[in-house]
């Protein structure tokens, strides 16, 4: 009898639980505290965060710090050999189940002169005026009424210090409504997402035990351009290959010897041409192996709210390469990417030399599917069938005299892919979570273009992950004028309860 008690206890916390926070009017509250969460936005923008920059990158170390441990999170500082990783937990109870966080806490190295405002770590309020252009307001306005389309500008404005306030602000809302985590939290803040993770991914076998989770939630990057909530479960990865051709021993006329020492820029041409068809499709054999886009598939790419002509409108583009059929589509499937040639000659100005050497720097982007390994083997296959002998080191003499075609090619299988199943718990529930928040289901992204650094940890600690990206998608990430949306921190608050309060 009284474990039965016990039983309709819990039951009826869990009930008044979902009731308070059904009933909490959270848009009200946000607004409300809207003019204190901006300040304190500001007042972290405003430390400058370039991982070369260690002394004020413990700054913003500190400045997190105090607002966690204020909210009631044992904060740890885990040394590696570079940066440390800042790293902080919550418990609620031992065999609850456990959500992993990942944000990061460096930004991109900045060109003051590229920017539009006194210094790029002193963040700016600005409104756009019919003309399009976006001009400085007084901070003062923040305590009136606030438009949702003002944007704070400075480094990391986005990228990624605006996810943190929106996690310290919901955090925030839930301990001042009483409200309890439904399960344990534990939050990275790495220090060095812009130049690779390399304090981070160094922790992982030191750390798994205390990194582990049943799953891993990565607030970083933008939303859909709509601005809708979003969730993407998968991000590409990144092989890379060089292939250097030969020419001469040494650079030559091109009126001594134009006619008759070869150019191995030509030889490149070639070469590279022989990779692609002219409708942007890559035959090289076996290179989309593995693809399969069910109907299941199809229907989950075609809910994502594309317009694939404003797309190549925006890009300047005639057509895109024919590789799927819309956009999302075409991300399902492996890339091959020439991201820059060179020759020997790089000084000022031009010579009329044959040059000695011709090197391609590409790039493949993987999916799930595929494997950095595997297809950087098909390309070099690809390049011996093509009459090269496929060297990892320069020639020699003899070498060069005996063979007409030389290919040298060296490669770094990089980073694979990940993709969390939509339909696995982890998908469904985020799902479920942010509909009944919005009112509407979020827009699912199956994979996204680019490649997060930090996959080798998803695939070593062994966690389903889901990105949840929030900020606005035209915020000039990695560039000059980077910033943020105010309507975006308002919704990243509401994500963040809503995930902070479901029920695992």
């Amino acid at each position: 009898m009284k474990k039965q008690h016990q039983i309709l206890h819990s039951l009826l916390l869990c009930l008044f639980a979902n009731i308070l926070v059904a009933q909490t009017n959270w848009d009200a509250k946000i607004q409300q505290e809207l003019p204190k969460i901006l300040k304190k936005h500001r007042e972290l923008v405003s430390i400058p965060n370039v991982a070369s920059d260690e002394p004020n990158m413990m700054k913003n170390v500190d400045w997190v710090t105090n607002a966690f441990e204020k909210l009631d999170f044992t904060v740890s500082i885990l040394e590696t050999s570079t940066l440390p990783v800042f790293f902080a937990e919550r418990q609620v109870n031992p065999t609850a189940k456990t959500i992993l966080f990942y944000l990061h806490l460096d930004g991109q190295a900045v060109n003051p002169e590229k920017w539009q405002q006194k210094d790029p770590f002193q963040p700016v309020l600005k409104t756009q005026n019919a003309d399009g252009d976006w001009e400085i307001i007084d901070w003062s306005h923040i305590d009136g009424k606030i438009d949702p389309d003002w944007r704070v500008f400075g480094r990391a404005a986005a990228d990624d210090k605006a996810p943190i306030i929106m996690m310290l602000s919901a955090l925030d809302f839930l301990k001042k409504q009483q409200q309890a985590l439904q399960y344990n939290v534990k939050i990275i803040l790495d220090l060095q997402e812009e130049t690779r993770s390399r304090g981070f991914l160094s922790t992982l076998k030191k750390y798994k035990n205390k990194y582990a989770a049943d799953y891993m939630i990565i607030m970083d990057g933008p939303a859909h351009p709509t601005n809708k909530p979003t969730l993407t479960f998968g991000c590409r990865g990144i092989a890379t290959c060089n292939i250097s051709i030969y020419g001469a021993k040494l650079p030559q006329h091109s009126g001594h010897f134009g006619n008759y020492a070869p150019n191995p820029v030509f030889h490149m041409s070639h070469l590279l041409a022989s990779m692609k068809d002219d409708t942007g499709k890559v035959i090289i054999d076996g290179f989309y192996d593995g693809i399969n886009l069910d109907a299941e598939t199809q229907k989950l790419l075609a809910q994502v709210p594309d317009d694939n002509r404003t797309i190549q409108a925006n890009l300047g583009i005639h057509q895109a390469d024919n590789v799927g059929k819309t956009y999302q589509e075409a991300l399902q499937y492996p890339s091959l990417n020439v991201r820059h040639i060179e020759t020997s000659w790089k000084g000022p100005g031009l010579k009329t030399i044959i040059p000695e050497i011709v090197t391609a720097y590409l790039d493949v982007r993987l999916v799930k599917e595929t494997d950095g390994k595997v297809q950087l083997a098909k390309v070099k296959k690809h390049i011996a069938a093509q009459g090269y002998l496929v060297l990892d080191r320069e020639p020699t003499d003899a070498e060069r005299l005996k063979y007409a075609k030389i290919a040298t090619v060296t490669t770094n299988a990089g980073v694979n892919a990940f993709r969390t199943d939509i339909n696995s718990f982890i998908g469904t529930k985020l799902r479920t979570t942010i509909s009944n928040q919005f009112g509407n289901d979020p827009i699912m992204i199956r994979t996204m273009g680019g490649t997060v650094p930090i996959t080798p940890a998803i695939q070593v600690l062994d966690i389903p992950a889901i990105i949840v990206p929030m900020v606005n998608m035209d915020n000039n990430q990695h560039n000059p004028n980077e910033n943020i949306r105010i309507g975006n921190i308002t919704q990243g608050i509401k994500i963040c309860l809503a995930i902070l309060s479901m029920k695992l």
